[in-house]
């Protein structure tokens, strides 16, 4: 982190969170921010779900809800970006505040709620996207939704034309009964749904699957068997917690989704598990608690074809990404790696 990057946080800090996050966007799309540009070579260059990454460090949906800086966010090193969620409907979410830091747990809680204006403008947004970036979108439902399920299939026929992968998310725990979607029958149900309205696109758009850190492991076996039989394309793994262990900070208690530093474990564990239960053949997207390179690298031993970053941003500054990135590739050629694909589940064991 330059010195400018670092004073930019400090002050950035004195804000309220939400507040906070609202100055960084419009600082990008202001172009303030210092980007790192693109960030790859022959080790990182991976493939997932048949997207050609240039490397395997993306950036977790929640940052851009709206896919307002596609253009600066393709140039901060990223290898690739997911945008939203983004519902059928704008929907201003649940009632501020809604946005804790945990400083000293590194670690953010959020109550957001799907705050979003909606597929229409993000459409409009994505259709002037970047074309030399891997842009996805995490497809949303309305709160006051009277069939959620279909609010996935709307909002990927008014933009999947846009897009490079879809990712349908109903591990928020921030939406009642929106984890409900994850039991078996109704998650079947909605990828079906999903599955019919990107089949209208007339593309092989891949859809991931995100899902919570929260599971059992007869829920997650399950729900592994229902990704793979809906033809689901790779699962991002995991969404923030409900969990509260060993916090320190005052917000501890606070309610909503809990992410960064203290999700790591429980996350790359999840992981692994869902490695095993796919025997390697899906591919995986590790996301929790990521801050370093040593910490991506692990998530990819364990099982993942690719990592997501977004809380760990709040303390170390969007050059982060290419940081990690850079690591990376320097732990890979250090192990003997030519490829990241090389080293995913080297690791795993560990994990179980």
């Amino acid at each position: 982190m330059n010195r400018l990057e670092e004073l930019g946080l400090k002050a950035l800090h004195k804000f309220d969170p939400e507040r906070a996050h609202g100055l960084a966007i419009k600082a990008l799309t202001s172009g303030l921010v210092p980007l790192s540009g693109p960030v790859t070579s022959s080790r990182l260059r991976t493939e997932l779900a048949g997207l050609d990454l240039p490397n395997p460090v993306g950036l977790a949906a929640g940052f851009d809800k709206n896919a307002e800086a596609l253009g600066p966010l393709s140039r901060a090193g990223f290898g690739f970006i997911e945008v939203g969620a983004v519902t059928p409907r704008a929907q201003p979410g649940n009632p501020q505040p809604r946005l804790f830091r945990l400083t000293e747990d590194r670690a953010v809680i959020n109550r957001f709620g799907f705050n979003n204006k909606g597929m229409k403008a993000a459409a409009a947004r994505l259709a002037r996207r970047p074309k030399d970036a891997v842009i996805g979108l995490n497809l949303g439902a309305n709160k006051d939704s009277a069939d959620r399920a279909d609010d996935f299939a709307q909002v990927l026929r008014r933009c999947g034309v846009h897009l490079d992968f879809a990712t349908v998310n109903v591990s928020s725990p921030n939406t009642e009964k929106l984890r409900d979607l994850q039991g078996a029958e109704a998650l079947a149900r909605l990828l079906a749904g999903v599955m019919e309205a990107r089949d209208s696109l007339g593309r092989a758009l891949p859809v991931f699957l995100k899902i919570a850190p929260d599971l059992s492991d007869g829920e997650l076996t399950e729900l592994a068997e229902v990704a793979q039989a809906g033809g689901v394309a790779a699962i991002i793994a995991t969404n923030t917690t409900l969990g509260r262990d060993g916090l320190k900070s005052a917000h501890r208690d606070e309610a909503g989704g809990l992410s960064g530093a203290p999700l790591f474990e429980k996350s790359t564990r999840v992981l692994a598990r869902l490695s095993q239960l796919t025997e390697g053949k899906m591919p995986l997207v590790g996301v929790g608690g990521i801050s370093s390179a040593e910490e991506a690298y692990a998530k990819i031993r364990a099982g993942a074809s690719a990592v997501q970053l977004y809380s760990a941003l709040v303390y170390e500054g969007l050059s982060l990404a290419g940081r990690v990135a850079q690591g990376l590739d320097d732990l890979l050629a250090k192990d003997g790696f030519a490829h990241v694909a090389d080293a995913v589940g080297t690791g795993r064991e560990a994990w179980l």
